[in-house]
C-alpha cells in the first residue's frame, strides 16, 4: 500500500466505526489480548491503559494519546496514528506492519525488541526512545526529531531518516543493512547526532556534509589526536 498522507487516504477508512462507549474520554473498551477491526478512535484519551498483547488491524487513532499503560505484545497491521501523543506507554515487543504515525509525539516510551516492517514516522517528535533489541526492516524517519533515542543491540535493515534530526542517538552494537542517514541532520550544536556505537556505522550510507560532521568523533572514537 502506498503511503497514506491522511486518515482518508486509507483505503479502509470509509469502513472505520468508532467502538461503543468511546467517547473520547475513557478506555473505550480496550482491555487484555482485546481484537479490534477498523475501529477508530477519534480524539481518544487513555490514561493507564492495559491492552497487553490485543490486536488492531485496519484501526485509526486521530488526535488524544495514551498517558502511561501498557501496549506491550500488541500486534498492529494497517494502522494509521495521526496526531497522537504516547507518553511513558510500555509498547515492548509489540510487532508492527505497514503503520503510520503521522505528526505523532513519543516520549520516555517503551519500544524494545519490537519487529517492526514497513512503518512510516513522518513529522514526528521521538525523545527518550527505547528501540533496543528491536529489529526495524523497511522503516523511515522523514522530517522527524529524534532526540536520545536508543537503537542499542538492534537490526536495522533499510531503514530511512530522510530530513529528519538526530541527537544523542546510541548506535552500539547495532546491525546495520542499507542504513540510509543521507539528508539528515546529525547533532545540535551542543549534542553530537551520535553519543556512541561509531563501529555500527558500517553498513550506513553518509553524504559529504555528515562525513565532515562525523570526522572529529571517528577521529576521537578510534584514538586519532588531529593537530595542525
Amino acid at each position: 500500500m502506498k503511503s497514506p498522507s491522511k486518515l482518508d487516504d486509507l483505503p479502509f477508512a470509509p469502513e472505520l466505526r468508532a467502538l461503543p462507549g468511546d467517547d473520547g474520554d475513557g478506555p473505550g473498551g480496550l482491555e487484555i489480548d482485546g481484537d479490534y477491526d477498523r475501529a477508530l478512535f477519534s480524539g481518544s484519551s487513555f490514561t493507564d491503559a492495559d491492552a497487553g498483547g490485543a490486536r488492531f488491524t485496519e484501526c485509526a487513532f486521530t488526535g488524544g494519546g495514551f498517558d502511561g499503560g501498557r501496549l506491550r505484545r500488541a500486534r498492529l497491521s494497517d494502522v494509521w496514528f495521526g496526531e497522537t501523543r504516547l507518553v511513558a506507554v510500555d509498547m515492548a515487543e509489540s510487532s508492527l506492519t505497514d503503520t503510520w504515525f503521522s505528526g505523532c509525539v513519543f516520549a520516555g516510551v517503551q519500544a524494545f525488541s519490537w519487529v517492526a516492517r514497513r512503518v512510516l514516522f513522518r513529522g514526528c517528535k521521538l525523545d527518550s526512545v527505547n528501540f533496543r533489541d528491536g529489529k526495524l526492516t523497511d522503516v523511515t524517519f522523514e522530517d522527524c526529531v529524534l532526540r536520545d533515542v536508543d537503537f542499542a543491540s538492534g537490526k536495522l535493515s533499510r531503514v530511512r531518516f530522510t530530513g529528519s534530526t538526530l541527537v544523542g542517538a546510541d548506535l552500539t552494537h547495532v546491525e546495520c543493512k542499507d542504513v540510509d542517514l543521507r539528508g539528515a541532520r546529525l547533532g545540535s550544536d551542543s549534542v553530537p547526532g551520535i553519543k556512541a556505537g561509531y563501529d555500527s556505522l558500517r553498513g550506513t550510507r553518509i553524504d559529504s556534509l555528515q562525513l565532515m560532521t562525523l570526522a572529529p568523533l571517528l577521529a576521537h572514537h578510534l584514538g586519532i589526536r588531529v593537530t595542525d
